[in-house]
């Protein structure tokens, strides 16, 4: 058995750990607010713009489409990988890494595939196994449409360019702060759906329907990113109250052995005292 002053010893520095999970919970719980509020309000209107977009574009041939819905043969994939910049988050950061690494060996077997980390624990990661072309976390210092909508005009540009073929994006989706579901969403080329006849608004489009497609394509597509960084965002800061809480209780449950250890070893030093104190008496009367 350790003895007390050992002891003593674990249990500061146990204490010391406490208060610092502790307060980085109580970080993430103010964080994580802010970023719910702006995921939950932003979602209906990025789902609601795919939804017309890809109702408008069904209706146009490829070429009225534009360059993004162009579709070619897949030979170069880009994945967009979005991570945090920071650890402690549990699961966070590793579900992305090998959902990117299963999906690319599983999906691209004898493609090349390439990956733009957004966060620099993705870049750290990834760029191990694959080409990562950039790392955009800045983008977390100042989280913003203006900021993410450069950002997906250069990917966009990658593939009008033909540098790559196929690109997606690979993000948590925050659903609580304790679940995030790992998201693979198509980004280009624009997917084309069937367009339903039966039960479909007759519409007056003004100036035309192609040149409002051609208009919102971009748009959607800029928002499409915000809105995966986003949800990441949100999901990081709610792995992160979580796996602070379960921290704080661990380190709880451990002082609370150490304290009990201690106090065993205290009581069995005091009794070996009183037992040597006793015979040395003996000893004396004898």
């Amino acid at each position: 058995m350790a003895n007390l002053k050992e002891i003593r010893n674990r249990i500061t520095s146990i204490g010391s750990t406490m208060q610092i999970t502790s307060a980085m919970k109580m970080v993430s719980v103010a964080k994580l607010k802010k970023a719910q509020d702006a995921i939950t309000q932003m979602r209906p209107y990025a789902n609601k713009l795919t939804q017309l977009l890809q109702s408008l574009s069904a209706s146009l041939d490829a070429d009225t489409r534009g360059a993004f819905s162009e579709q070619r043969e897949v030979s170069k994939v880009l994945l967009i990988a979005i991570t945090s910049n920071r650890g402690l988050c549990g699961g966070f950061n590793s579900s992305i890494i090998k959902a990117t690494t299963k999906h690319a060996s599983r999906a691209y077997k004898g493609k090349k595939v390439d990956v733009f980390a957004i966060g620099k624990k993705g870049n750290d990661l990834l760029s191990k196994q694959f080409t990562v072309i950039e790392n955009k976390s800045e983008v977390f210092d100042d989280l913003t449409f203006e900021n993410v909508a450069v950002i997906a005009q250069q990917i966009m540009d990658l593939y009008v360019d033909g540098v790559y073929d196929k690109i997606e994006i690979i993000y948590n989706q925050f659903k609580n702060a304790a679940t995030q579901i790992v998201q693979i969403e198509s980004f280009l080329p624009i997917e084309k759906v069937e367009e339903e006849s039966e039960g479909s608004a007759d519409y007056i489009f003004e100036p035309s329907k192609v040149e409002i497609v051609l208009e919102l394509i971009p748009k959607a597509l800029k928002t499409q990113l915000y809105k995966a960084i986003r949800d990441s965002s949100a999901s990081e800061h709610g792995a992160r109250m979580t796996a602070m809480h379960k921290a704080t209780d661990n380190a709880n449950e451990l002082r609370d052995e150490l304290l009990l250890m201690y106090n065993k070893a205290r009581q069995a030093a005091i009794t070996n005292e009183i037992l040597e104190i006793v015979g040395g008496a003996e000893a004396l009367n004898n």
